[in-house]
């Protein structure tokens, strides 16, 4: 907290402890969201850039070490800062979000059989979940 005079001077009161606190948290946030990013570099089913993009929220929060290692990250960075800077989905992942919803769906409906009550939330945010991953752009806007 850069407006927080106890954290500017370092002294030991309620608002660093508190703040260490959280750090840690955030921080074990970032490796657990990390982990399961490259998990969904290597399973269809499981996504990569939410997860890792939840990852650097938790890093800005609790190290810059960390936040830096993920943004520059040679695999991962580009994309993180495409979105960060143009709010971008590569096609490539849009095809895989909006798959892996309607697999899921038609799991969930046809091989669980899950309450139709249930069905239709999900369905309902699925669709919401959707709807915005088409609507980003898929590129840079251009020079």
């Amino acid at each position: 907290m850069p407006g927080d005079p106890s954290m500017q001077q370092g002294q030991p009161g309620t608002a660093q402890a508190e703040t260490s606190r959280f750090r840690y948290a955030f921080m074990g946030l970032g490796f657990i969201c990390v982990g399961l990013g490259m998990l969904g570099a290597f399973l269809p089913v499981l996504p990569t850039t939410p997860f890792l993009l939840v990852a650097l929220w938790a890093f800005s929060r609790s190290s810059r070490r960390f936040h830096h290692w993920l943004y520059s990250h040679p695999r991962f960075g580009p994309r993180l800062r495409e979105w960060r800077e143009h709010g971008t989905i590569p096609v490539k992942v849009k095809v895989s979000a909006v798959s892996a919803m309607a697999i899921s769906f038609g799991f969930m409906a046809f091989v669980v059989r899950v309450k139709w009550p249930v069905l239709v939330a999900t369905g309902v945010f699925m669709l919401v979940g959707a709807t915005y991953v088409l609507s980003r752009p898929s590129r840079p806007p251009g020079p």
